[in-house]
C-alpha cells in the first residue's frame, strides 16, 4: 500500500510538471527538455508502482506517517531536476532546497536579484506553482481522486493535514478532499480576478495567487511585493489573511451555517491577535520612523501588510522590516512562532495549539490549587481530550527541541550570527521563509553552507507535516512490521 500510494504520487507530479512545461512551451523559453525528463523519468517510475495490487488494502497510522513524509522528500527531490536541467540553479542542493522551500510554502529563497531575474518564465511558474500544490498538499489532492474509500486513508490525511485534530466534512474522506481543493481553487481564482482588475498582466496575476493561496512567499520581483501598487499589496494582503482561516469555516458559510462559522473560538483569537499587532506596529513605526512613514495611513498598510504575511506565514514584504523598532520586530517574530489558524494553508504551531496550552496551563494551575476540584480544558465550546492536550504539548515540546538543535548545528556555520541562525530557523520550521539579520527580507539564504542548506530543508519539511511524520522516520520501531 505504501509503495502504490506512492506511486500515484509520482504520477501526480508528472502531471503536474506538464503545466510549467506548456508555459515554456507558450513563452518558447527553451526549458521544454528540462521538464520532459523528469515527467518521462515520473511515469517509468510511477506506472509500475501504482499498480502493485496486495491482498492487504489497510493503511495504520504508521502507514500514514510514512507516506506523507517519503512522499514529500521524493516531491523535493525530482522536483529539483528541472531547475539543474536547464541550468537556472545548477548545484543540485540549491536547486533541493528552493523546491523544498516550495513544496513546504517556506519561500525562503538561495537565488539573489540576478539570478532571480535570469529565471525563464517556465521555471518561475514552476517555482511558484509549487507554493500552490503544498498549500493544500498533495496527498489530499491523491484522496481526493481516489476511486473508493481506502481503508485507513484517514491516517494519510491526519498525517499531512495542520493542527492539532483533523477530521471529516462529510462522511466519505474523498468527498471532504473535494470540497478543500474546490474552496481552494475557487479563492485562487478570485484572488487572480481582483489582480486582473489591478491592471497586473495575466501572468502576474496567476503566480501571485499562487504565492498568496498557498501563503508560500516566493516573489516574482526582486522587492518581493514592494514595487506593485497600493491596491495589488492590499488585494494581496486581504487574501494572504483569507488564507490563514480554518478552512472550515468557509465550508460552514457554505452550508448556511454561519452562527456557527463565527463563533469559531480560534478565527476570533487570529482576528484578535491581527488587529492587535496592526495597530500597534502601526503606532510604534508611525512613531519611531516618521522620516520613513510620514502619514499614519502609510504605517497602517504596511503594518497590516507585514501581519497578515508573517501570521499567514507566507513571507512577503512591502518594505525592509529588519529596520522596524524591537517592539515591531518582537510581535513579529511572535506572529512567526504562532502562524495561521489550523485547517488552513499557513504554517507556524497553529493557534488552536497556542489556546489550547495556555488554557490547559491554566488547568494545570487550578488543579495545584484545588486538587479535588474537577478541572477541563475548553475549546471551540467542548472538552479538550486528554490525548489532544497530550499531542498538543508534545507536539510544542518536539518543536522547541527541532529549533534548540537545528540552532546549535548552524552556529557551526560561518555565516550567520546567532540571533540570524535563530530567527532564520523559526522561518523554517514555520514556513515563514524571511526572517531578520543577515536572512531579513532583503537578503537570501545563498550564503549558508550546503550542510546548513540540507539541514534547513530537512527543518522546512518537519514544519510543514507537523513534525511527527519526520521525525518518525527516524525512530527504528517505524520500520518494524506490525
Amino acid at each position: 500500500m505504501i509503495l502504490s500510494t506512492l506511486g500515484k504520487v509520482l504520477l501526480i507530479e508528472a502531471l503536474l510538471l506538464i503545466f510549467p512545461m506548456l508555459v515554456g512551451v507558450i513563452y518558447n523559453d527553451g526549458t521544454f527538455t528540462s521538464f520532459l525528463i523528469p515527467v518521462i523519468a515520473l511515469i517509468v517510475l510511477g506506472t509500475p508502482l501504482s499498480l502493485i495490487r496486495t491482498k492487504y488494502k489497510s493503511i495504520y497510522a504508521k502507514e500514514g506517517f510514512i507516506i506523507v513524509a517519503v512522499a514529500w522528500v521524493i516531491l523535493s527531490l525530482i522536483g529539483a531536476i528541472p531547475f539543474v536541467i536547464s541550468g537556472q540553479i545548477p548545484n543540485y542542493i540549491d536547486a533541493v532546497f528552493e523546491t523544498v522551500s516550495g513544496f513546504t510554502t517556506t519561500g525562503a529563497s538561495i537565488l539573489d536579484s540576478d539570478d532571480l531575474m535570469g529565471l525563464t518564465k517556465g521555471m518561475m511558474f514552476w517555482r511558484i506553482f509549487t507554493h500552490w500544490i503544498g498549500g493544500m498538499g498533495v496527498l489530499v489532492f491523491v484522496l481526493a481522486i481516489m476511486p473508493g474509500n481506502t481503508s485507513g486513508a484517514m491516517h494519510v490525511f491526519r498525517a499531512e493535514s495542520p493542527g492539532p485534530t483533523v477530521g471529516k466534512l462529510v462522511s466519505k474522506l474523498r468527498f471532504t478532499a473535494r470540497i478543500l481543493y474546490g474552496i481552494y481553487f475557487v479563492m485562487t481564482v478570485v484572488e487572480m480576478i481582483f489582480l486582473l482588475c489591478g491592471g497586473n498582466s495575466f501572468y502576474d496575476s496567476v503566480l501571485l495567487s499562487f504565492t498568496t493561496a498557498g501563503t508560500g512567499g516566493f516573489g516574482i520581483e526582486v522587492d518581493s511585493a514592494t514595487s506593485y501598487t497600493s491596491y495589488t499589496q492590499m488585494v494581496i494582503a486581504i487574501f494572504m489573511f483569507l488564507f490563514a482561516i480554518n478552512f472550515n469555516v468557509y465550508y460552514l458559510l457554505l452550508v448556511g451555517s454561519v452562527g456557527k462559522a463565527f463563533r469559531s473560538e480560534e478565527l476570533r483569537n487570529f482576528v484578535i491577535i491581527v488587529v492587535f499587532a496592526t495597530i500597534t506596529i502601526s503606532i510604534n513605526i508611525f512613531v519611531s520612523m516618521r522620516e520613513i512613514y510620514s502619514t499614519f495611513g502609510s504605517a497602517l498598510k504596511h503594518s497590516f501588510f507585514q501581519v497578515a504575511s508573517l501570521s499567514s506565514t507566507t513571507g512577503l514584504s512591502t518594505t525592509d522590516f529588519d529596520k522596524w523598532p524591537s517592539y515591531s520586530q518582537a510581535i513579529l517574530l511572535f506572529l512567526t512562532i504562532m502562524g495561521a489558524c489550523g485547517g488552513s494553508t499557513g504554517g507556524g504551531i497553529k493557534v488552536s495549539r497556542i489556546s489550547i496550552l495556555i488554557k490547559s496551563a491554566f488547568s494545570d494551575l487550578k488543579r495545584l490549587i484545588n486538587p479535588r476540584s474537577v478541572v477541563c480544558t475548553k475549546f471551540e465550546g467542548e472538552v479538550v481530550e486528554r490525548e489532544t492536550e497530550r499531542n498538543v504539548r508534545t507536539h510544542f515540546i518536539l518543536w522547541i527541541l527541532v529549533v534548540i538543535v537545528c540552532v546549535v548545528l548552524l552556529s557551526i556555520d560561518s555565516y550567520g550570527d546567532l540571533f540570524s541562525d535563530f530567527t532564520a530557523t523559526l522561518a523554517c520550521i514555520g514556513n515563514v521563509g524571511p526572517g531578520l539579520g543577515a536572512v531579513g527580507p532583503m537578503y537570501s539564504y545563498s550564503e549558508y553552507s550546503y550542510f546548513s542548506k540540507i539541514l534547513l530543508s530537512f527543518v522546512m519539511l518537519v514544519g510543514r507535516l507537523e513534525i511527527f511524520p519526520m521525525l518518525i522516520l527516524f525512530v527504528p520501531r517505524t520500520w518494524k512490521r506490525g
